[in-house]
């Protein structure tokens, strides 16, 4: 694999994801992990399209990013 994984999430108060941490360390916006992720620079992530036409992330190998950390 030549890209990054997403390792842990960020929660609001309502717990909504609002970031990630990358296993580089780096810590990206929602936005930017779509992108990203998008362009093919975040792997193990997969886009789906929502009926309401949003896009949402969500992990490969995983049921969802529940099973992740979450980080304060």
């Amino acid at each position: 694999m030549n890209g990054e994984q997403l390792t842990a999430v960020y929660r609001n108060n309502n717990g909504e994801i609002i970031s990630f941490q990358t296993s580089g360390g780096r810590i990206i916006s929602y936005r930017k992990a779509l992108l990203e992720t998008e362009e093919g620079l975040i792997e193990g992530i997969q886009i789906y399209e929502d009926e309401d036409g949003s896009m949402s992330l969500h992990p490969s190998w995983a049921s969802s990013f529940d099973e992740f950390p979450s980080l304060y």
